[in-house]
Parts: structure tokens; sequence; C-alpha cells
């Protein structure tokens, strides 16, 4: 399990820019994100595998192109329990807030790309605890949280 991508955006409902590292904020998410603040979505997730799923499926899409924070390999977000937590890098820790979205209308996203996978795959997680991460970190699964 290790992270292969991590993006954030000024505007939310855009793409975002991919770069290779970025510090987590203790309960404000991914520094520069639009996505970031006191709530529960403070960071999103999406498995490079339902990237890859979308890329298939005849979409030309990337790292970033879904709104997604941080992109990984190795775990289905989508059926991580609510209140599972993990180490990203060697000190970050996220806990999984809420599995799924709701689109009240179709955003940039969906027209620039043609879907959005991020209502059925994304997962969204509050910082925990803080920490620089790396494209290419591993990702632990902590005990307990649930």
């Amino acid at each position: 399990m290790k992270i292969v991508s991590i993006a954030y955006s000024k505007k939310k409902g855009t793409r975002k820019t991919c770069v290779q590292e970025a510090l987590l904020i203790k309960e404000h998410g991914l520094e520069n994100d639009a996505h970031a603040g006191p709530w529960h979505r403070q960071v999103s997730f999406l498995s490079a595998e339902a990237i890859d799923w979308a890329k298939d499926k005849g979409l030309d899409v990337g790292f970033g192109d879904f709104a997604e924070n941080i992109s990984t390999t190795g775990i289905d977000w989508k059926n991580a329990p609510i209140g599972s937590r993990f180490r990203l890098g060697k000190e970050a820790v996220v806990e999984i807030t809420q599995i799924g979205k709701e689109c009240h209308k179709k955003c940039a996203i969906y027209y620039q790309a043609g879907d959005c996978i991020m209502p059925r795959e994304g997962v969204f997680a509050r910082v925990l605890n803080g920490g620089s991460i790396t494209v290419g970190d591993g990702i632990e699964e902590l005990p307990g949280g649930d």
C-alpha cells in the first residue's frame, strides 16, 4: 500500500495539480487545498485502480483529474469502514469519515472527463496527525479506530 499521487487545487470542483510532496495539517487537510478546513472531508482518496478503470472505459484521465487529493495502490478505499485509521508516510494519520459523496450537480470534472467516479469510489478523511507526505510513501492501516 503506497501513495502514487498527491494533488491539490485552489478552487473546488476542478481538476487538481499533482505535486511530489505536500503537508497534511492536523484537523485541516492538505496545505493550500480548497477542500481543506474544519470539517469531516479534509482530504480525499481515490485508488489508482479506479482511475485505471476509468481509463479502460475510454476516459482521458489521470491523477488529480477527479479532484482527489491522494491516489494510492493496494487499498480498496470504498470498502474501508468509517473510522478506519491509516498512517501515511512516517507521521501523518487520517481517519475515514465518509465513503462516496452525493453530487448535486455535474461539476467541471464531469464535463471535462465525461464521468466522475468520486461519488462511487472516493473516500474522505480528517487529519488526526499532520506531517509531510511524498509520492512513494507507504501507507499502514492502524489497529482500532472503529
